[in-house]
Formats: C-alpha cells, structure tokens, sequence
C-alpha cells in the first residue's frame, strides 16, 4: 500500500468555508483600497533572489534563514517573495509606472512564502494584502496609509486592537542613533539571545524584533530614536501624528518600534491584538524613501503597509466574530423521472440566468431523498419538476421552512423567488 500523500508542513488546505471567508476579506480589502484611490497590481510569485537581499538587507532572518531560494534549470537564482513592496517597487521601475499620477497607489494580494517555525497565525505559505503609495513625501499620504490600515481592520468589528507609530528618522540621523545604540547594547551579550548577541555587530536595531522577555528587557532602558532624529523628521512625524489626532485616530508612541526590514525610513506602524500571544500583530508598514532609488529608478519617496490575512481570521475567531455569511441557496430543483430531467435543468439554467443560486438534483432519487439534500443543503425552497408539471408547464413550489407549498408559472416562481431574497 502506498504511502499517503498529505500536504507539507507549514502550509494549508483552505476548505469551502474558510476559502470563503478568505475571500470576502480579500473583496472587502479590495473596496477599502479603491475608496481611497488604489489600483491593483500583480507580480510574480518568485523573482530574482537578489531583489530580496537588496531591498530586505543581508543582515534579517528573512534573507539569512526563511527565504526559500532555488535555481532553476538555466542556473538563475531566484526566489518565491517573502513579502510585496520589494515587487512592486521592481515592477513600478521596470514598467515605467513613475508616468502615473502621483502618489501613485496600488494595492496588491497574494501568497508569500517564509521557511520559518509553523504555529498559530503564521505558516510558510501565507496571503498578504499591501498598498503602496509612491511618489510623495507629505506627511498627510503617512496619516491617509496608517488610517486606511486601521479603518479597515475596525470595520471587521475586531476589538482591543492597539496601533503603535514612531519615526525611524533619515538615513544620515539614524546613523548616530545606531552608533550609541551600539554603544548601550556593547557588553550586554550574556544578557541577550544568541541571534541577538550577533545583530550587535551586523544591525543592532533588529534587537527590537525579538520576541524573548529577556531582550526586551535589556532594551528598556536603551537610547530612543526620537531622540536623535533630525528637526526635519521630527516635524514631519509630528504633523502625521496632528493629522491622526484631528480624526480620532488613537495610537500609542512606541520609541522601540522598528520595522524589521532595511529599507524603512521615517512613519513606521503596526497594528497589535495582545490577546493573540506572541504572533499578535495583525498589519505593518510604514516609510521607504530611498528604495526606489537603490534599485536606480527615480528618486521617489513611498509609504506602504501589510495586512497578514491568516492573523486577521485567527483575530476574528478569537474574538467570535462572524463578518461572512454564507449565501444562501435560494431554490434546490427537484425531478421525479428520468423524463423529467431535461426539463429540470433548462429550469436551473433559466432561474441562474436570472441571478438565483439554484442546485439541481443529479441522481435518480426519491423525492423524499431530495427534499431531506434540499434541507441539508439550507435550500429556502424545493422546486419539484414531475410529469404533470411537464405537462402544465409549471412548477410545484415547496417553502421549506414553512412545509407549504403551490403550483406555479415559471414567471411566477421568478417573482416568488426575488420577493424571497428580498425579504
């Protein structure tokens, strides 16, 4: 006998109700970004591995351990994409997106890909939602992006959610924060993890990516960014911060908040469920103004985010949200014999062309059979098809909640129906 054949690890089946619920944060995603002006965008699921290395930096675990590399016949080296904007920047250069009105906005969603520990919330093959505005620096487009993030996630009805912001300031300020972070972190190793005892030397701030109580507690008395950011970004982040005060947008200032990635810059957020444990943070983004210009496209500044969608349904869950309703089976059409299946159908075909969810029944059953699949199936009504329905031309219409049921004109089942979905 042979082996069975089960789906790897970190990965999962999405069955009929979760692919569904899948769906509809994905389609109610989608009408939160084109309210506020994004397009969407497609890019491939691998790349070139370098896109990846350049834009994440060397030094993160993404690069150094979760990315999963590989080399395809012709000896390219690629990779599946563990994360959008580095795609998106790639496809806006190559394609000369830099022509659109700006900001450009596009939103993208799709599957990512991270060799890391499976667990609650987090698998190696995941879906994300992102936007990216590209092409301005206001600090209206950071308040809009960090606004967007929230209003959508709140309009599940999730509760308890906390939006963190902070600024990691420019590139030539945040050099002498790193220096002193340096400094503050230098002899502390034996009170670190191993891997963060070594970001010491290759990025310090990815300290503040650690999850263990014991690193976070060296840091709490650690240098604060906000400290040594230039007057420039201090009055860019506090104009965002005015901007989100203005429409009742609450957050939290939290100066340890780094983005785990290199290519951040100034507005850095992220949307936390503490009650979810260790794996807590729903969404996350925030500034890259120089990205763009280190793959030599135009110098355009650019702020994005993503949605983690396996975190937003493990939320709901946790919280017994229902946000998706399954639709309803509006008619489940019933034949008797086998004369009367052609009439049947044509009748299926009929209603569905008039926009009804309608099932037909397939195998010669009893009539008893098919009204107990109608009720399994949560049809509101049974349309039975017989010989003296053929004859009639008519239909013999059984409401199931109620056990009533008539005979009726197809035309007159159609008004039945819609009154029915409209009720």
């Amino acid at each position: 006998m042979s082996e069975k054949i089960t789906k790897p690890r970190g990965t999962q089946d999405f069955l009929p109700e979760k692919a569904e619920l899948l769906m509809f944060i994905n389609e109610s995603a989608t009408k939160f970004f084109q309210n506020y002006g994004y397009r969407p965008i497609i890019t491939p699921t691998f790349e070139k591995e370098d896109l990846f290395k350049r834009s994440i930096g060397e030094s993160t675990d993404i690069v150094q351990k979760e990315m999963y590399e590989f080399e395809d016949k012709g000896g390219r080296k690629l990779a599946l994409r563990p994360e959008g904007t580095a795609s998106v920047v790639r496809a806006y250069i190559e394609n000369n997106l830099q022509a659109l009105a700006k900001p450009a906005k596009l939103y993208y969603i799709g599957q990512m890909f991270r060799y890391e520990r499976p667990q609650a919330g987090r698998y190696r093959e995941f879906w994300q939602m992102g936007i990216e505005a590209i092409g301005s620096s206001d600090p209206a487009l950071d308040a809009e992006v960090v606004e967007l993030c929230y209003k959508y996630l709140s309009s599940l009805a999730i509760k308890e959610m906390v939006l963190k912001i902070n600024s990691m300031g420019c590139r030539d300020c945040r050099g002498d924060y790193i220096k002193e972070l340096k400094k503050y972190l230098d002899g502390k190793e034996q009170e670190l993890c191993k891997t963060c005892a070594q970001r010491i030397e290759t990025n310090p701030l990815r300290v503040f990516d650690c999850k263990q109580e014991s690193c976070k507690q060296v840091l709490t008395d650690s240098p604060k960014i906000l400290d040594y950011i230039c007057e420039a970004d201090k009055e860019h982040f506090e104009k965002v911060r005015s901007l989100l005060d203005a429409v009742k947008i609450k957050y939290v200032l939290d100066s340890h908040l780094v983005r785990g990635f290199d290519y951040y810059t100034r507005t850095t957020f992220e949307v936390l469920l503490p009650s979810l444990g260790a794996q807590n943070a729903l969404a996350g983004g925030g500034r890259y103004d120089y990205l763009i210009e280190d793959y030599s496209g135009p110098k355009e500044p650019a702020i994005g985010f993503a949605f983690g969608t396996e975190r937003i349904m493990l939320a709901l869950e946790s919280q017994k949200i229902s946000v998706f309703t399954k639709p309803n089976l509006d008619a489940f059409v019933i034949w008797i014999e086998q004369a009367q299946k052609q009439n049947a159908y044509e009748t299926t075909s009929y209603l569905r062309d008039k926009h009804f969810n309608v099932i037909m029944g397939l195998e010669g059953r009893s009539l008893k059979a098919q009204l107990k699949l109608a009720n399994k199936m949560q049809a509101r009504t049974a349309l039975i098809i017989g010989e003296d329905e053929v004859k009639t031309k008519s239909v013999t219409v059984k409401y199931l909640e109620t056990g009533e049921q008539e005979k009726l004109a197809l035309e007159q089942v159609v008004d039945k129906l819609r009154k029915q979905v409209d009720s």
